[in-house]
């Protein structure tokens, strides 16, 4: 799944993201992809930076996100 730099995203861990995880998140918590500075853009490599409530949390797999309504 391709996301985008400023939308929103409901996080369900796929497996990678339960076994290695780079961000302390709980499934069903809404996160909203960005582009840290000196970062990959999202998408690369399938993954993705996000952030909670306004702070950084980690790096996932864009397949554990599906599109808020």
């Amino acid at each position: 799944m391709k996301v985008r730099k400023g939308s929103f995203y409901v996080f369900n861990p796929v497996l990678m993201d339960r076994v290695h995880k780079c961000a302390d998140l709980k499934p069903g918590d809404i996160v909203k992809v960005i582009h840290p500075n000196g970062c990959p853009p999202p998408n690369t490599m399938g993954q993705c930076h996000v952030e909670l409530d306004g702070k950084f949390v980690g790096m996932v797999s864009t397949a554990s996100l599906s599109k808020h309504s």
